[in-house]
């Protein structure tokens, strides 16, 4: 009996792109570049307003 392959489906994706993960590097980093401030810059926009990538992009343009 062969097993069924999982299907790759794009389910939960762009829900994932609409957050910054504050304790993975390269999303903080990712973050960092295209903003033009530091990571540590980052990280505090994160705990300050929360995850979501807007907020978060917003806070650091100011």
């Amino acid at each position: 009996m062969a097993k069924a392959t999982k299907r790759k489906t794009t389910r939960g994706r762009k829900q994932d792109r609409a957050r910054v993960a504050g304790g993975q590097k390269y999303e903080v980093g990712y973050e960092a570049k295209k903003t033009g401030r530091s990571a540590s810059a980052v990280k505090k926009a994160v705990k300050k307003v929360g995850n979501g990538r807007k907020k978060v992009e917003k806070r650091l343009a100011r």
